[in-house]
Parts: structure tokens; sequence; C-alpha cells
């Protein structure tokens, strides 16, 4: 293995160059005796702290490498520079990545420094290499996810082993190791385009007011025209409305007409509105002011923050399998990596979030009843049942004791019963509608179909109790029955016009992932952008700062 490595150096002309510093005096020796007296040998060239495992990376490199030096002619480095300058469109911070000691070895220096030098630029290759894969941030601390067994990520491959093979083709490794979804080379290439990256600050609209209707007069309409047209939803030839002296009444009306909510303005309202999961009423009320007034630099961290996590979930996508959007409140069904079904779903509230996971969706429960959380009993039932106790009767439900015994509603002691729970009768209005989709975790949570169907009409479907329930629940069904006989689906059919409860296998197990992230690319390469409805962009942003420093 030595060997064919030394051969890949030769090839790419990493050690031959009549400009090398090292081509007189030069010896792997230098190499061997610095990585060995590491992190003291390199103290008079950087102040940068050295990990135990970095220079246990660095040391298996060149020992796979015969000790031979790989930055000194001026070719390859020029090339490892611009690759690694240019992952500012991958969300990284380029500065990071050991760059200034490329102009070090440009210059005079003694061989120590160089040796130093040399080393330090191929730890940025190799740290970037890591965060380009796998993530600048473990994810199992900062937004870890649980897995079913069968499903949970398998170990990448030490970077040490695709950093010395990327050696002879460099943008052929910095392509490969680059998630290769299509979320997240999209998001880069629109990011690379957008006037993100260089924003002009375009300040806050007061949030104090009513909300802004068609018609009405506010001064802060200016300021939201401004904003709109800096932002690319108002063009600038209509010419951004400015105050104007008010000496004549043709003065006085046009300071009028510069503060009216017009037809034409509500329908770029209309189009953020949109591009940031709101209503799309053309109301400008409080929730379309909060993303208006999200400043740029915000933006931009949070389309950083989204390229780490598709870091980490292009470990965890498959070509087949069923993705819930969280964030985004809907269901897409992959077949061989094709999306074939989508559809909207309603999604935990800030108080019951719907958990973050990886499992398989196994069975499904026809016809099922529903037995209530302890914590939906305790909150929401409850108080139901002690203003009426015919609620219980109204809504299906049975109270039984722990060994599945039916008691009486009015032997318990409603104030503080204990050693009962609530079951719902199947049936159209059961909380879980005609079919629940079931799969392994630790949260008690599922797909499940539901009576409460005018909530998918809403903007914001984060309405249930960590659950996610599925509009169209059926035609799920029927992507999950994909390889199902005519005889099963009839067997099917069958239950479900029965009104019985039955579980019915799948015909073999479909991986089910429920995922998070803010930001994404829509079919018109516009960036979308939605509201962090469970905190964890502040998470991750936190932890990308700290990482930075």
């Amino acid at each position: 293995m030595f060997k064919q490595y030394t051969w890949l150096a030769l090839v790419i002309g990493l050690s031959h160059s009549a400009s090398s510093w090292a081509q007189a005096d030069y010896s792997p020796q230098t190499l061997v005796e610095t990585l060995n007296s590491l992190p003291q040998a390199c103290r008079s060239v950087t102040t940068d702290h050295w990990s135990e495992s970095s220079i246990q990376q660095l040391q298996r490199f060149y020992q796979s490498l015969e000790y031979t030096p790989l930055w000194q002619d001026a070719a390859p480095r020029d090339q490892l520079v611009s690759l690694i300058s240019d992952t500012r469109y991958d969300g990284l911070e380029p500065s990071l990545y050991q760059l200034r000691y490329a102009t070090l070895l440009a210059q005079p220096a003694s061989l120590q420094q160089h040796a130093c030098a040399e080393l330090l630029l191929s730890h940025g290759y190799l740290q970037v290499l890591q965060h380009l894969r796998d993530g600048v941030l473990d994810p199992s601390i900062v937004e870890p996810y649980w897995y079913e067994t069968a499903v949970a990520p398998l170990p990448a491959p030490p970077i040490v082993d695709t950093a010395l093979a990327g050696l002879a083709d460099l943008p052929g490794v910095f392509a490969q190791v680059r998630p290769q979804h299509s979320s997240y080379q999209k998001l880069r290439e629109v990011l690379k385009n957008s006037t993100v990256l260089s924003p002009v600050d375009w300040g806050e609209i007061p949030v104090a007011g009513k909300s802004i209707r068609v018609g009405m007069h506010d001064a802060r309409v200016p300021q939201l025209q401004e904003r709109l047209a800096l932002a690319g939803y108002l063009s600038t030839d209509v010419g951004l409305l400015t105050a104007v002296s008010p000496e004549t009444n043709v003065a006085q009306e046009s300071a009028v007409d510069a503060l009216l909510y017009s037809e034409k303005l509500a329908v770029a309202v209309k189009a953020f509105q949109q591009d940031h999961y709101l209503e799309d009423d053309g109301i400008v009320g409080p929730a379309t002011l909060r993303e208006l007034n999200i400043s740029p630099e915000q933006r931009l961290m949070q389309v950083r923050i989204n390229l780490e996590r598709l870091r980490w979930l292009d470990k965890l996508l498959e070509p087949t399998m069923l993705l819930v959007d969280i964030a985004g409140a809907r269901l897409l069904y992959f077949r061989n990596g094709e999306i074939v079904w989508r559809t909207r779903t309603q999604v935990g509230t800030v108080r019951r979030q719907t958990p973050l996971l990886k499992s398989r969706i196994t069975h499904l429960t026809v016809n099922p009843t529903w037995t209530v959380p302890p914590t939906i009993l305790r909150e929401d039932k409850l108080p139901a049942i002690r203003r009426d106790i015919g609620y219980l009767a109204r809504s299906n439900m049975s109270v039984l004791d722990y060994q599945g015994n039916v008691l009486d509603p009015y032997s318990v002691d409603w104030r503080a019963p204990s050693g009962i729970m609530l079951r719902q009768g199947p049936g159209p209005s059961n909380a879980l509608g005609l079919v629940a989709i079931r799969f392994a975790n630790p949260f008690a949570v599922y797909l499940h179909d539901t009576p409460s169907q005018h909530l998918f009409g809403r903007a914001t479907r984060t309405v249930s109790s960590g659950c996610v329930r599925v509009e169209e629940a059926q035609k799920l069904v029927d992507q999950l029955l994909f390889e199902a006989t005519d005889q099963e689906r009839e067997r099917i059919e069958h239950i479900q016009a029965s009104g019985k409860t039955r579980n019915v296998d799948l015909p073999k197990p479909i991986p089910v992932l429920l995922a998070y992230w803010t930001v994404e690319v829509d079919m018109d390469n516009r960036l979308r952008f939605r509201s962090d409805i469970y905190g964890h962009d502040a998470k991750v942003a936190a932890a990308l700062k700290a990482a930075q420093r």
C-alpha cells in the first residue's frame, strides 16, 4: 500500500519540482521528526490546537505516503486552496482549514517551518474532507436521532483512506465526499448564485400596530416596500416610495399615497409568504413581520445550518423510503430514488414535538382503537370529563383498568382517578381515523389517518400530540402495499369494510425517516425558508459558532 501511494504522489508531480524548497536538502526524516514531536515542534509556526486524533491521522497519512511531502509545488497547493475556498458554498468557513500555511510554503523559511506548514495544510485537507462528508458537528450531541437497529447508519470509512485515494484527483475527491442528494446539491448551487452571501442589511419594520390590509394607510408601508424590493419580491423599476415634503396639496396627496397598502404590494407580500410557508393572504400580521425582520446574516446562518443537517441526513436516506418533513409538515414517498407520492401532514405542537427518528414500517392497524396516552389523558381528557361525563359516550370512549377490564365511568373518582385508561372505539370519528401505520420507536408515535381533515388547509400544521397525521392516508396505504398481491389487497379491503380492528403486516418493512430541516430549494430554484417551529436551528447555530471559535 505504501508503494501505491508513493507512486500516486509521483504521478501527480507532488515530489518533483525545480522550484521545490526541499529539492536540495529536504529529506523525509524532517517530516518524521516533526510528526513525532507534535505539537511542540510547530509551536513557533502556529498556536492552533492539535488533538491527539488529528496527530494520529497525520502520522498514518504520511506513513502511507512514505513521508513524501505533498504541497511544496505551487500547482497542487493552489488547487487545494481553490477547492477549500469553494467550500464556502457548502456553508463551511474556509479559513478554518489552514489556508494561511499555503502562503508560508511559497515563501523562504526554515526546513522546520516548511515541514510544519506542510503538515498543517494536510491537516486542513483531512479536516475539510471529514466536514464535507460527515458535518462539522456531531449530530448525536447537537440534534440526535433515534434509530431502529436494522436501519442505523453504518460507520463511514476512515477519512485518511479517502484522502489518500483522492490525491490523484483532488476535485474528484471533494465532489465525492459531498452529499450526492439533490437537496444538498441544489441548495449549494443556489447559494453560489444568491445574494445571501453578500447581503444588504434591510433593517426592521416596526411590529407594533395593527395588521396591514389592502386599502389601509400605514406609516410602515414604505419600509415594507423597500424590504420586499431588496429581497427581490418587488421590481425596483417601480421606484421605492419615499417621503414627500407636504408643501402643496399634491405633495400631501402623494405622501398619503406613499402610505397606502395597495393590491400590487399585497401580491409581493403573498409571494413572500409562500416562500416562507405562511398563510398567503397578503395580510401583514405578526407572523409575516417576524419573517420579514429576520436579517440577511440570520438567513445565511439558516442556510449554513441546513447544509450541515443535509450532511447528516445524507447517510439516512434510502432509495425506497418514507420521509416525513417535520418543519414543512409534509410526507414524501420515495421509490427507487424517485418521489412517487407526496401529501400534507399535521405534526406535533411545540409542547408535544414529533421526534427525530429512523425506523421501519412493519404493519398497519386497520380500524384502529386509540388508547389515550397519559399526558393527553391528564391535560386534555380529564378536564373535559370533569365538565361533563357524557363526553365519554359522545366520544365513543370506554374506561378500562390496567388489566383491560371495562369499568363503569360513574364508579371512577374523576377528581383523582388512578389505575385507569381511556380507549376510543374504532370508526370514522376515532382520533386515528381508519388506519394507523406502525413502526418501532420508544416514543409511542406513528403515522395515522385523522377526522380533523380541515386542519390540512392551514399553512402551519403543528397541531398533533407528536404523532404524524396524514392527509389521504388510504392513498399512503396503497403505496405501502405496492408489492402486495391482489388477494392481500382484497383481504385488507374486507377488514376495512367489517369495521373490526386488525393488524396487517406489510409484504416487507419500509424505512421511515422523521426529519427536520428549515430551508429548501423549490422547483424554480428559489430559496424557501420555514419557521424554526421547534427551535432546533438555534442549537445548531450556537454549536457551529462555537466550532468556529
